[in-house]
């Protein structure tokens, strides 16, 4: 699965590809060397990351979307799965949130990364990785957690149309503040103005 995009007007062809899960271990290094740019991580970071990665890989409608340019270099990516109990942010999510649990993680795909390096941000290449990724899901609603703060991640995510879920949410070993948000399924159409994309999202 191909979808040709241009970034941002240049002059290179962006593919949203699908990533399978038997080709993940041949992109994994690529994929967290972007990921620890993203976010501003050690370097050391990544392999772990990488091992959850890996484990997610097994869950339930499993999905890796990735941005490659003309010579096949990854510049972002993002995936999720089913969001289900016995999982580790959904049962933290669920004492967390407000409202109708039911209805937000009952038939929920949790997006659990989203990023792009940092010299292809502002290329609106987030945005078509979130569409792609939500791309005829059979599940009511889409669930993530992203750091607070006032950045292109949280932008992107209000034009999409996710709601507040929780704020604020400490979730263990990060001292960081998560907004916990959701948006229903299928996304609302592309406005075709001024796409940003997120700089990173991650838990």
């Amino acid at each position: 699965m191909a979808e040709p995009t241009r970034a941002g007007g240049g002059a290179s062809t962006i593919a949203i590809v699908d990533v399978p899960r038997s080709d993940l271990p041949a992109r994994l290094s690529e994929a967290m060397a972007i990921y620890v740019a993203a976010m501003g991580y050690p370097s050391s970071s990544g392999p772990q990351r990488g091992t959850h990665l890996m484990r997610h890989a097994s869950f339930d409608s499993f999905r890796f979307r990735a941005a490659l340019n003309a010579e096949g270099k990854m510049l972002g990516f993002g995936y999720g799965y089913t969001s289900l109990p016995g999982q580790w942010w959904h049962d933290l999510v669920t004492r967390a949130i407000s409202g109708d649990t039911e209805h937000w993680l009952g038939h929920a795909f949790e997006l659990s990364e989203l990023h792009v390096t940092p010299p292809a941000q502002g290329t609106g290449l987030g945005e078509r990785l979130l569409r792609s990724l939500a791309d005829g899901l059979p599940h009511r609603t889409m669930v993530l957690s992203t750091p607070e703060g006032e950045n292109r991640a949280w932008r992107l995510y209000r034009r999409m149309g996710f709601y507040d879920l929780a704020r604020n949410h400490l979730f263990p070993g990060d001292h960081r503040p998560f907004g916990v948000l959701g948006a229903l399924l299928p996304f609302p159409p592309p406005t075709g103005a001024g796409s940003e994309e997120p700089t990173a999202l991650s838990r």
